[in-house]
């Protein structure tokens, strides 16, 4: 199974629930594609190496972690640094990260649209995501979107 996962990591979708659980077979299938993790045990689901392995590639893959990992700040970190959207499957505690938020609203302005409404009307956030894509001002706050002083700061973001 090792051979196949390093050839295709596809194939973990066919090994049996030990090598599933097998973190050498896991590790040579996320280190292949990513999107593997979501056939890992939920041991390996729950591995911070692996976990780390598979969002090295792709931040959303951040889906098929454990509760435990999407609720840790390093994990989250670098999942929405590689992709903002991954901040939707974050804990919640996390969404009310500024840091974490700040991170994926520069990696992705429309990540704002993961952020808790508190957090939309943070002027420093909601301009940072504005400087990514422009339309992250249709999911600003209506008191920043009526602020004139914010309005015209994004304006100078991106006219």
């Amino acid at each position: 199974m090792l051979y196949a996962v390093k050839r295709y990591a596809g194939e973990l979708s066919y090994a049996s629930e030990e090598l599933k659980n097998d973190k050498e077979v896991v590790l040579a299938a996320v280190r292949k594609n990513g999107n593997a993790l979501l056939h890992a045990s939920a041991v390996l689901k729950n591995d911070k190496e692996v976990v780390l392995e598979s969002i090295r590639q792709n931040g959303g893959i951040l889906t098929y972690a454990s509760d435990e990992l999407k609720n840790n700040k390093e994990i989250v970190l670098k999942a929405v640094r590689t992709n903002g959207h991954a901040l939707k499957c974050a804990s919640e505690e996390l969404k009310n990260d500024k840091e974490v938020v700040l991170e994926a609203v520069r990696q992705d302005g429309n990540a704002l649209r993961y952020v808790p409404e508190i957090l939309k009307n943070d002027k420093e956030i909601v301009l940072e995501a504005i400087k990514q894509n422009y339309s992250a001002l249709y999911l600003a706050t209506e008191e920043l979107k009526n602020d004139k002083e914010f309005v015209l700061d994004a304006v100078r973001q991106d006219g």
